[in-house]
């Protein structure tokens, strides 16, 4: 956590036993943004080498966005392609969108890694290997006939060999480690490099390794051992002639912390709870990208919140939606079969018209499909996925900090309307991390509910009748068990409107779906807002939802960049829409939706809306780059810009 006071910012005091040497060489580089990527095989560590130095980024004060990749399997081949990890950090000193398009740096730690990578970093780029893997055995795992630290084939970039593991072995062997155990530490030898090559503060990272190992002091001090040795080398080798430093951003004032959308998400769920003066129940089961919302809610039981790690996905929704029964906020977490494996307890939860917050974590499909890689193509199972109609909010936030108050607003609409309502984050917002300004607490929406105290029976029969509704929100009144006069069913048979009975009638039935229907049509959510610098000048527009609001806003900028006007507009809530939706897609010739799917919201306002939608879609697992985005944009606006000329005809 770091606090903003105006971008300052610096190099942190260095402590510990053996001092890292305070000098700088003479030539330092001043850049405005750094992409760094880290890459190894699974077991090297990358995705803590990448968490540390991001980490180290934002308590230096930039701005930050980060992509990890990694692999579903718990254990690929050790040094193949499949099994390589990585984890790529974008910093910067002004407010950046995505994790960068291609790695400035790439930190490969074994052949696998320089092979699986090499073909995203630019030409001029910087990269750094551990020559000690690229031995013969490793070469040809991965169809290296030469060893390309050999040959002419890296020319094109700017190649520092460093021996990793061999320093890191000396660096330890007064240690007492074993060979094996002291040659784990070099990702801590790359950090240490990599940290001073850009200026980083230290300290943090040791307290971090003290901590981490504090059940293993001796295993804690090897980390820090080998964490300064790299630095030690950077600054004693002749190798590297240049440092670089990226400045502070320039962020509004404020107390900040690095986040996850997944910690974002669960930190939303507690103040949702604490908001709505309500108990919170997370009933779930664990499945990748979604299980860090479990580990980090059940650290906060202080705050009233219970969760509860079910057998299965159908277990986990039912105890959330008893929860809700009882009083309580219910809430579940996903991702894309679990969702699958919920949906008639959905549906349930539609009929019997209570609060609960199902999350659900989007991941690449169909099926287990790609567990560790991202999509967001669940929209029309959020949409239609249950029997008959059974209409749900949705929301869905655009970055990790977005998740905390996406979370809040997922809340608000499931309690003041009575429904379920499906939240859709994705894998990239869920492990991606950004810094997050943490709100006045003062701030955040009142979501206090009021039950049902006493009968409410239109025919003066002193009953209670659960179906009575709020005649602007058409919301049930919601009476906890128990409550004396307020006995009830509910239940998955239709149900008499009003009174709650069984009901068979065709009328009636039709009457209740209408109703259903009309609720969530009804929803309040605010009107869409669109970014156009260009005052009305632009006439394409480029929708997003999602993950994809950095790419296609970096994409933008960079349009923009070159003198053509574009607009731009994000939706959070995809059901209901914004009420000026479709004003605003009739207001340009032409509206562009980039969707990391076969075009599911595209498909949608076609058919809402009647407008011809360009659909741009990509469903490989990754993110869109900016770069891919600029030249579709581009490509669009000029024909638009086309089209729109006069014709003469001679």
């Amino acid at each position: 956590m770091s606090t903003i006071e105006g971008g300052n910012g610096g190099d942190g005091e260095v402590t510990g036993e053996q001092e890292l040497s305070a000098t700088r060489p003479t030539e330092v580089s001043r850049l405005d943004r750094v992409v760094i990527r880290f890459a190894g095989d699974s077991g090297d560590g990358m995705q803590l080498t990448g968490d540390r130095f991001t980490s180290e980024a934002a308590a230096f004060g930039n701005d930050l966005a980060t992509l990890p990749n990694y692999p579903a399997e718990i254990r690929a081949p050790q040094g193949t392609i499949p099994g390589v990890s990585s984890f790529q950090v974008h910093f910067a000193d002004y407010d950046i969108l995505t994790p960068g398009d291609r790695p400035d740096v790439l930190v490969a730690m074994n052949p696998a890694a320089l092979k699986a990578n090499l073909g995203d970093v630019p030409r001029g780029g910087m990269v750094i290997v551990n020559t000690d893997e690229f031995t013969k055995r490793n070469l040809s795992k991965v169809g290296y006939e030469a060893d390309p630290l050999g040959d002419d084939s890296l020319s094109a970039f700017e190649v520092y060999e460093v021996a990793m593991s061999t320093l890191t072995q000396g660096a330890l062997a007064d240690t007492g480690l074993g060979k094996k155990d002291a040659e784990r530490c070099k990702n801590m030898f790359a950090l240490g490099l990599l940290s001073w090559m850009y200026h980083r503060p230290t300290e943090g990272t040791e307290a971090f390794l003290r901590e981490k190992f504090a059940a293993k002091p001796p295993i804690a001090e090897a980390n820090i051992l080998a964490f300064r040795a790299g630095w030690n080398y950077g600054e004693t080798t002749e190798a590297f002639k240049t440092t670089f430093e990226v400045a502070p951003a320039k962020l509004p004032q404020g107390t900040y912390r690095q986040i996850t959308g997944n910690t974002a998400l669960a930190y939303g769920i507690v103040a949702a709870g604490q908001r709505s003066e309500l108990p919170v129940l997370l009933g779930t089961y664990p499945i990748t990208p979604a299980s860090d919302i479990l580990h980090e809610l059940s650290k906060h039981k202080n705050f009233g919140v219970l969760t509860f790690q079910a057998e299965d996905e159908i277990a986990g929704i039912g105890a959330a939606l008893g929860a809700s029964y009882g009083g309580a906020l219910g809430v579940t977490s996903t991702s894309g079969p679990g969702l699958a494996l919920k949906s008639e307890t959905v549906g349930l939860g539609v009929m019997i018209e209570l609060p609960l917050v199902v999350i659900d974590v989007q991941r690449g499909g169909p099926s287990t499909g790609l567990p560790t890689k991202t999509e967001q193509a669940d929209l029309l199972q959020a949409m239609y996925g249950r029997n008959s109609e059974s209409p749900v909010p949705i929301v869905a936030p655009c970055s990790p900090s977005d998740c905390f108050d996406a979370a809040l607003e997922a809340t608000r609409i499931a309690l003041t309307y009575r429904t379920p309502v499906l939240l859709l984050s994705d894998g990239a917002i869920a492990n991606g991390s950004e810094p997050w300004l943490i709100p006045d607490v003062t701030t955040l929406p009142d979501l206090r509910v009021s039950f049902a105290s006493e009968p409410n029976a239109a025919d003066g029969s002193g009953e209670f009748w659960p179906y009575v509704r709020d005649p602007e929100t058409l919301a049930r009144e919601w009476a906890v068990p128990g409550t004396a006069g307020l006995q009830h069913r509910v239940g998955g048979l239709e149900k008499a409107d009003g009174k709650g009975n069984i009901s068979y009638d065709p009328d009636n039935h039709d009457a209740m779906v209408r109703l259903r229907q009309a609720k969530i049509d009804g929803i309040d959510v605010p009107d869409l807002e669109v970014d156009d610098p260009s005052n009305g000048e632009a006439r394409v527009l480029a929708l997003g939802w999602g993950s994809t609001y950095g790419p296609i806003g970096a994409a933008c900028r960079r349009v923009r960049g070159k003198g053509v006007p574009i607009a731009q507009a994000h939706l959070r809530h995809l059901n209901p829409f914004p009420a000026n939706l479709g004003e605003v897609l009739a207001a340009y010739d032409t509206v562009v939706v980039p969707e990391m799917n076969m075009g599911q919201l595209a498909a949608l306002l076609r058919a809402k809306y009647l407008v011809d939608v360009h659909s741009h879609t990509k469903i490989a697992g990754l993110p869109f780059k900016a770069e891919e985005l600029e030249h579709v944009f581009t490509d669009i606006t000029d024909r638009t810009s086309g089209a729109n000329k006069e014709v003469v005809v001679k």
